[in-house]
């Protein structure tokens, strides 16, 4: 699509000197998600993996779990008043028998972190929502040095964050510390259901036996779309939110906070993590 970055003019100001460059910035547009041709969704993101963008977006949705039920995802034509194709319009079918969302203020309540309106009801959406629950996944056992090592990794990965330092990134590794996939993305959420929507179109779900790691804090909405795609570890280089940390608790995931270098703090599922020493008290 060749839209991920886009160029801007801009005033350079270094040590009191005055310069005038052309600056690359990373791309921000809104993307419609519709289901059955019905719109569901908006979300600002980057462009690149659109369809895998919608899929991993209606796996945390609940809506699709498995390649199976996934028809197929097309950009809709004639999306502009004049008929042309914006390619910020895509229109996800499902395969017949797939139940469908009532598309109402009770769906957002549990997908959004910023909707204010998240507390238990968010936890019971997630916990009965999920196909595979994390707590009845075969036990996994990860070593804090194989951890500390990964948020290297993924920086190493971020190609566009080099050009324009404005994107998050998230990144699937194995249990042994090898990198699947990364993906990158304005917006945090999105780059995780790109993970996401990829491993379902390739038939990979449950990811089982992966750590999911971010590049910044741990939302809510982050564990839910862990939790939904059967991810047993999500660990952020920031901090967790209060929300997260219950949803972690309340699933069984592991949730691991502000992960640079050898320090980490696990805010829940610590029985995933081998620990050599006494814990602390207080």
């Amino acid at each position: 699509m060749g839209r991920v970055t886009e160029r801007r003019k801009v005033i350079r100001i270094r040590d009191g000197a005055v310069s005038s460059r052309a600056d690359t910035l990373v791309a921000e547009e809104p993307l419609e998600i519709r289901l059955n041709g019905k719109p569901l969704a908006i979300t600002m993101r980057t462009p690149g993996d659109d369809f895998a963008l919608a899929a991993g977006f209606l796996v945390s949705e609940g809506v699709l779990a498995e390649q199976a039920e996934l028809q197929n995802i097309v950009y809709c034509a004639g999306a502009t008043a004049d008929g042309s194709n914006t390619y910020n319009v895509v229109d996800v079918r499902t395969a017949p028998g797939v139940a469908l969302p009532d598309i109402t203020l009770e769906r957002n309540v549990y997908t959004t972190s910023s909707c204010g309106l998240c507390g238990k009801a968010s936890l019971d959406a997630v916990r009965t929502t999920a196909r595979w629950p994390i707590a009845d996944t075969p036990p996994l056992r990860i070593e804090p040095g194989l951890l500390a090592g990964l948020p290297d990794r993924l920086r190493a990965a971020q190609r566009v964050f080099d050009q324009t330092g404005g994107l998050h990134a998230a990144a699937l590794f194995d249990e042994h510390g090898e990198l699947l996939d990364i993906r990158e993305d304005v917006g945090r959420h999105n780059a995780v259901d790109k993970l996401v929507g990829r491993a379902l179109r390739d038939g990979r779900l449950p990811l089982s036996r992966t750590i999911l790691l971010v590049s910044g804090r741990a939302s809510f909405e982050l564990a839910q779309k862990a939790v939904m795609a059967g991810i047993p570890v999500l660990a952020a280089v920031s901090a967790p939110s209060s929300l997260a940390v219950d949803l972690a608790a309340e699933t069984g995931l592991t949730l691991v906070g502000f992960l640079r270098g050898p320090n980490m703090n696990v805010y829940a599922g610590e029985d995933r993590i081998t620990l050599q020493t006494a814990t602390a008290q207080g």
